[in-house]
């Protein structure tokens, strides 16, 4: 079967989702055209001009690295048409008017290349009625694909069939949006806001209908709907401001008009309060004001009593907080619905009402069970879908309750659930797959070849890939493989931070991937990477006057991040989320990196009051003399990386790791996390495969000396000056200095790195023992956020 290859994209429509996706294609290395109607005053693509140039100012980022806007190529319809025929996929992405759409498929159909796909991002109208209007020809390459915003980080993306098309455009499209563009791809049918919104934005309604009914205020809402129930802090309100609240009365109103025959339709408006304050064009985040709003350093929220804004102070009730911490999903749903409190029967009320909808058009909207659970873990951020939710507390006896409800009268809609809830199930999720209650069956996942890539892939309640054969297993780590020759090693550490038991445990993985594998990897099953050493420990053996203990610890990281270095196999890192401090000083060292495109890599010891010292100040050095080459300027190339260290730089995306210099340019960035360790491991073999030796110690590093770390020294002492910097921050920045310059030694002395290593270690012990680092450290611990002293 010929193979689908995407060479050249255009997206149709510079509006807010058109821009981000095109943002994101050039993210991904994709030769990108971004279409809009030419400009009625001024330069002609003046509109996808402005919205490129937007994309710099947007919160979070679209954009990996601000640079990549200039790879997106302006254009517009009365121009540049001809330049569709170069393309291999067209997403259409204008404004959610049927008519509208219809039209620009009328002008662009002749220049859509033979074999290229034609994809709508529509994110509820019907794809059979849009593909009405193409030629017959196009059909079977016309298809929905649905992007949820913002489409850098929503991992969700709906893929919608139309009757025609072919089976393989869809997966040569899924291949694309997997592995290229990192999307989790479920496929939806043909019905109004297909999966994730059909359901999402039916729960949002669900909950303003249950607001009102309890008498609960929109804070103490969120603050009910939000991590409390796994799911992001912007809960539902927040959440409804973030997306626009006209966009919110759009979307409940395309459900109005499209899902006339839903039992449920009479709850498809909106209510008083949010026409009334889209009439005052009180819009939420994007107009400053909306269901909440700033005022000040204060965060106000609508009350509908006083018809005016007060502190948003609302919070849940501790007896249902101590309900909802209740760790066996069975006994805390009996306990809600038990409970007399508001606020617990407001929780089991929305639950119940979820469950409901979400099981009576089950077969309508989707395939499986799956598909619903991970549109809306995918798209909305929850931990746990509906379905899963159910099935965890208990399927049996939540349904029956939901079916008591139901004929009390209780329930938003008076229709039964479905008769196969009631077959003696006990949920809809097993080891083997989902239900389908179409096909009547349990279905597995898609066995398409871009899913091998996925050792563990994200998986539904009641699945659990095979965890591989242990190697050995302490308190701390966990080494295993899967009979390929490449050994893999996690951390089991709380935030998979560097503790005692981690390193012990890394020397013996090395020693074994070296007597018994043919390369090792570093990966966490589960974000972050790692957050960097165990300050608690640390600290702890201060305080306890452990001074030499704590040298000890420190001379320990260095070697294994030189064992890491050093190791006659070839170790790769496997990065996807926060990489600070050692951990970033650990993937440094390895033979390569692969980052996921979502990975935060930092160097922020100065933060606490110390300085990088597990061979990172080391590495950097090596390499500043290395860029700089024999009698080359050694302090221009430190000069960034000094910046970056003393700063305490994240990099927002791997992209701009290797901007900042933190990751090396050959390092390898994967979109989809789920493929991060089948990439690492295939880059362990090959490395192997090449007869791979580590590099050769590094004993003649040309330094920056005396010379070097004076001149950093008057940049400090401008910025202490001028009051931008704290005494302990100049000290802290003087002491990184020194190790990165060498030392006081002459300019161009060659040094080795055990005398870089010395260094690191002399002032990090030096700085840990000041009582201003120990009090950053400690409010660090407390706090979780840097002190300035």
């Amino acid at each position: 079967m010929p193979q689908l290859r995407i060479r050249k994209v255009a997206v149709l429509g510079a509006g807010v989702m058109g821009a981000q996706i095109a943002a994101h294609l050039v993210n991904a290395d994709v030769d990108t055209i971004l279409f809009d109607l030419p400009a009625k005053e001024g330069p002609a693509n003046g509109i996808v001009d402005k919205a490129i140039a937007n994309l710099g100012k947007l919160s979070p980022a679209p954009l990996a690295t601000r640079d990549r806007a200039a790879a997106i190529t302006a254009a517009n319809y009365d121009q540049h048409l001809e330049l569709l025929r170069d393309c291999d996929l067209i997403i259409e992405a204008i404004a959610e008017r049927m008519d509208w759409k219809k039209a620009l498929y009328d002008r662009i159909e002749d220049y859509v290349a033979p074999h290229a796909v034609l994809a709508s991002n529509t994110s509820g109208l019907s794809i059979n009625d849009l593909a009405d209007v193409l030629p017959e020809s196009l059909h079977e390459r016309f298809c929905g694909v649905h992007f949820f915003n913002p489409p850098r980080y929503m991992h969700l993306a709906e893929l919608i069939p139309c009757a025609k098309t072919k089976r393989e455009v869809l997966e040569g499209l899924e291949e694309f949006l997997v592995t290229t563009l990192g999307k989790g791809v479920v496929y939806a049918k043909d019905t109004p806001n297909f999966i994730g919104n059909r359901i999402g934005v039916f729960s949002i309604l669900s909950t303003m209908h249950h607001t009102a009914a309890f008498g609960l205020g929109f804070d103490e809402v969120d603050a009910l709907t939000g991590p409390l129930l796994g799911r992001p802090k912007s809960a539902t309100y927040r959440t409804s401001d973030v997306v626009g609240l006209d966009t919110m009365a759009h979307v409940i109103k395309t459900m109005a008009d499209t899902l006339p025959d839903d039992p449920w339709h009479r709850y498809f408006t909106s209510p008083e309060w949010l026409q009334a304050l889209i009439g005052k064009g009180a819009l939420g985040q994007k107009t400053g004001a909306g269901i909440f709003m700033k005022k000040g350093k204060e965060i106000q929220v609508l009350d509908l009593k006083a018809q005016d804004y007060r502190p948003a102070t609302g919070a849940a009730a501790p007896e249902v907080i101590e309900i909802l911490k209740t760790k066996d999903p069975a006994a805390k749903f009996a306990a809600l619905r038990a409970s007399q409190h508001p606020q617990a029967q407001f929780l089991w009320s929305v639950f119940r009402d979820l469950f409901h909808y979400a099981a009576f058009h089950l077969a309508a909207i989707a395939d499986t069970a799956r598909d619903v659970d991970l549109a809306i873990r995918w798209g909305y951020g929850w931990s746990l879908g509906p379905f899963e939710t159910w099935q965890a507390a208990g399927w049996k006896q939540v349904a029956e309750w939901i079916a008591e409800d139901i004929v009390a009268g209780k329930a938003m809609s008076n229709v039964p659930l479905p008769d196969w809830v009631f077959d003696g199930r006990d949920g809809v999720h097993q080891a083997e797959g989902s239900y389908s209650p179409v096909k009547g069956e349990v279905l597995p996942r898609s066995n398409l070849a871009v899913y091998n890539r996925q050792r563990f892939p994200d998986p539904v309640l009641g699945e659990r890939a095979a965890p591989g054969d242990s190697v050995f297993e302490t308190d701390a780590i966990r080494m295993w493989h899967d009979g390929d020759g490449i050994a893999v090693v996690s951390f089991k550490t709380k935030m998979h931070t560097v503790s005692d038991g981690v390193l012990a445990g890394l020397l013996e993985a090395i020693d074994r991937a070296e007597k018994d594998f043919r390369g090792l990897v570093l990966w966490q099953p589960k974000e972050p990477f790692s957050a960097g050493a165990d300050l608690a420990g640390a600290l702890a053996s201060l305080q306890a006057g452990k001074v030499a203990e704590f040298e000890q610890m420190v001379a320990t990281f260095q070697k294994v991040s030189q064992r890491i270095k050093y190791s006659l196999v070839p170790v790769v890192a496997a990065v996807r989320g926060l990489a600070l401090g050692g951990g970033c000083e650990f993937q440094m060292h390895a033979a390569r990196t692969v980052f996921a495109l979502e990975s935060y890599i930092g160097l922020v010891e100065a933060g606490v009051g110390l300085l990088p010292a597990g061979g990172g100040l080391k590495e950097i050095a090596v390499r500043a003399a290395a860029a700089a080459g024999p009698g080359g300027d050694v302090f221009a190339a430190l000069k960034p990386y000094f910046e970056t260290v003393a700063m305490g730089k994240v990099s927002a995306s791997a992209l701009e790791a290797k901007q900042l210099k933190l990751a090396r340019q050959d390092d390898i960035v994967v979109f989809n996390a789920y493929e991060l360790l089948h990439v690492a491991r295939a880059q362990a073999k090959a490395m192997a495969e090449s007869g791979y030796r580590p590099p050769l110690p590094a004993r003649a590093i040309s330094v920056a000396g005396d010379v070097g770390i004076a001149t950093f020294r008057m940049m400090l002492e401008n910025m202490r000056e001028g009051r931008f910097i704290s005494d302990h921050d100049y000290e802290v920045s003087r002491r990184i200095a020194t190790v990165l310059c060498g030392g006081e030694v002459d300019r161009g002395s060659l040094v080795d790195e055990e005398w870089l290593l010395r260094l690191e270690r002399e002032n990090f012990v030096a700085l840990a023992q000041m009582p201003k680092t120990q009090e950053r450290i400690a409010y660090m611990l407390k706090n979780g956020k840097p002190l300035r002293n």
